[in-house]
């Protein structure tokens, strides 16, 4: 491959990579419509989705995995308690801390956003794309996977 093709298969390669990252951008905010937050801040967003994807954790552990203070988190956290989609107990090793946990309102909650999301998509691939449209989207999809994997 001489210079000229490297340097035009860059060029393609990262403008098909800014595409790609406005698209997926527009997609995400156009799914995050599709489920009620309500209130939620983006950081109280992350906080619950990480105790359900790794369970009941202390505020300090939070803290840690989303690189924030604790006094940060602590502020992030209580009205998510007060809300009533996080729940406490204190923990059996060390009383002077919480464990965080899920509520089975917030785990409904959850659930239910995510068949929103679900319905939303399904209903859009299946109005947008004609059955052959959809096939190419299959393989197109097998390559987003490929890209997505280490």
């Amino acid at each position: 491959m001489s210079q000229q093709q490297h340097d035009l298969a860059t060029a393609r390669a990262s403008a098909l990579a800014a595409e790609l990252r406005a698209l997926f951008g527009k997609l995400k905010r156009r799914l995050r419509e599709q489920a009620d937050t309500g209130d939620l801040t983006p950081s109280q967003v992350s906080v619950l989705l990480r105790l359900e994807r790794e369970g009941p954790a202390t505020v300090s552990a939070l803290a840690r995995a989303e690189g924030m203070r604790p006094q940060s988190m602590g502020a992030a956290v209580a009205p998510l308690q007060a809300a009533g989609l996080v729940g406490g107990e204190p923990d059996p090793k060390d009383g002077r801390q919480t464990i965080l946990s899920l509520t089975a309102a917030c785990r409904k909650r959850i659930g239910e956003g995510r068949a929103a999301r679900q319905d939303w998509l399904t209903r859009n691939i299946e109005a947008k794309f004609s059955p052959e449209e959809q096939e190419v989207l299959v393989k197109g999809v097998e390559l987003l996977k490929r890209l997505a994997d280490d």
